[in-house]
């Protein structure tokens, strides 16, 4: 099967953007790898997990029970539990990369990482596929093409957090969490529309009202050009996981 390379922060991935899909691969007998930055497990957001700190909104905003309990059957594995480091990961070793999101400030090392920024690039250079979701997309929209100077989503379609998500949760929760939901200043949809050909490129999908399961995954909305499949947030990642395997090549 498929081999696929998932790197992660070292701390506040998101646990359904990981958990959903890395589960789900793996039972079907994917082999994956992950990275840190140090080569250290990678931690979730903890408020995703058990909504501490949401107050009365803890219900709605943070992960499901039931993605909760993948993610944490998958932090017991050994490929979770024994990751490469970001410097010693090369796109030949592998036939496919995951990018996950998250929006907690631990972020910013994996989306600002030079290291995977030149991989994400090689991947796309390769024609490998990969499969991004929430500020997934962010890094790939922050990796540029060599050849061209340009992102590597230039001329390209793909989707991604929406800026109306990002704004509602953090004006529902700033009086009491500050920036918790403002991984950046500017709302991470604008960002990648910025990079790409057109900023209608960047495809919203349908209001998104309804978080997804793998009962009703079309509640999901996700985003396939050629090689490249695109996800907007926890609320995808049923959609997304069954998307993955045909997306792979498995």
């Amino acid at each position: 099967m498929p081999s696929v390379l998932i790197p992660l922060p070292s701390c506040d991935f998101d646990p359904t953007e990981v958990g959903v899909p890395g589960s789900y691969l793996l039972e079907r007998g994917f082999s994956l790898t992950f990275a840190t930055p140090d080569g250290k497990a990678a931690q979730a957001d903890p408020i995703m997990v058990t909504g501490q700190g949401l107050g009365l909104l803890s219900g709605s905003l943070k992960a499901r029970r039931d993605d909760v309990e993948l993610y944490k059957k998958l932090v017991q594995h050994p490929v979770f539990c024994q990751p490469m480091t970001y410097s010693a990961a090369r796109e030949s070793d592998f036939d496919a990369l995951l990018l996950p999101g998250g929006h907690a400030k631990g972020m910013r090392v994996y989306l600002e990482s030079h290291e995977l920024k030149r991989l994400v690039a090689d991947f796309f250079r390769s024609g490998k596929p990969v499969a991004a979701i929430c500020h997934g997309v962010l890094l790939a929209a922050r990796s540029t093409d060599p050849a061209s100077g340009m992102s590597v989503l230039y001329g390209r379609k793909t989707t991604g957090l929406l800026k109306r998500q990002e704004m509602l949760a953090w004006q529902l929760t700033r009086a009491w969490m500050g920036d918790y939901y403002r991984t950046y200043p500017l709302p991470m949809q604008t960002e990648v529309q910025n990079v790409l050909a057109s900023p209608a490129d960047f495809i919203e999908g349908p209001l998104p009202l309804f978080r997804d399961s793998f009962q009703k995954a079309q509640h999901g909305f996700i985003l396939k050009d050629g090689n490249y499949l695109s996800a907007r947030w926890p609320g995808d990642a049923h959609a997304f996981a069954l998307a993955l395997p045909e997306h792979f090549g498995g």
